[in-house]
């Protein structure tokens, strides 16, 4: 198809312009949604490590343990950066209902990833859950070393 001006001429050097302008737009569209596609669909893996005690540090290492998965190409979850926030921990019944969350969203992941030196009770727990639903787990060290 021939590009015409505005009078009905044929312009092959505008029709050539629009034509780059619009593969490049095509391009752009493309890599952005590979980019897209690829942030939805990376393995999600549940990131357990310590909470209580020093709430401050094991925020901090939760946080550190998530960016790593991200590094890592995968997409963390880790129930004990979100449910505290909305849920009262020193309540018996919060802190189940928050618990049971999180088990709830161990089971959506792909893998679980346990971080630190010592397993606190909640992280057992998860770590029975995961193994009763068949996940792969992965152990990690403080650094982020993986340990067998």
């Amino acid at each position: 198809m021939t590009y015409k001006n505005n009078e009905g001429y044929s312009d092959p050097t505008a029709g050539a312009a629009m034509s780059n302008m619009m593969r490049e737009y095509r391009q752009e569209r493309k890599a952005q949604w590979q980019t897209e596609h690829d942030a939805k669909t990376r393995k999600r893996v549940y990131v357990a490590s310590r909470y209580a005690g020093d709430i401050e540090q094991n925020t901090a290492n939760a946080i550190r343990y998530c960016q790593y998965a991200i590094q890592r190409g995968y997409m963390p979850v880790a129930s004990h950066l979100l449910y505290p926030a909305m849920l009262d921990d020193n309540d018996p019944h919060q802190r189940t209902l928050g618990t049971m969350f999180g088990l709830a969203l161990l089971n959506l992941c792909h893998e679980v990833w346990v971080f630190g030196e010592q397993l606190s009770p909640g992280m057992e727990r998860e770590v029975v859950e995961a193994k009763r639903l068949k996940k792969t787990i992965r152990y990690f060290d403080s650094n982020l070393k993986e340990v067998p």
